[in-house]
């Protein structure tokens, strides 16, 4: 089993910054891609950025220049910093890690369990 705990959400001004975390822990051999997903009420889940091994990164394009994503490989822990925050970034975060858990295993995503950040105008 592998469980990813975030922490970091809360209640911030538009224009203010959060940092979100996330790491990853139990049965894994190798991690291949991490990522931050947002949904808010009434929205699909969105893919907000993901880091890959190597450090290559993607963004959706309303996030860009605002939030930066990374990972620590040694904690197993991926990192999403957001600046110039607005209200519509409104929205629960989830994290979720691209997993092997064993020498020739599929790869499985796994999900956190969302943390919420709020944005007030």
């Amino acid at each position: 089993q592998v469980q990813l705990v975030e922490s970091g959400g809360g209640l911030v001004q538009a224009g203010g910054s959060l940092n979100l975390s996330c790491a990853a822990s139990g049965r894994i051999f190798s991690i291949n891609a991490m990522g931050w997903s947002r949904q808010a009420p009434g929205k699909q889940r969105e893919l907000v950025a993901v880091v890959r091994v190597g450090d290559s990164t993607n963004y959706l394009d309303s996030v860009k220049g605002r939030f930066t994503i990374s990972r620590d490989n040694a904690k197993n822990t991926v990192y999403l910093e957001m600046n110039s925050l607005k209200p519509e970034d409104t929205a629960v975060y989830y994290c979720n890690a691209d997993v092997r858990t064993g020498v020739g295993s599929y790869q499985y995503r796994y999900w956190g369990q969302g943390t919420q950040v709020t944005v007030s105008s």
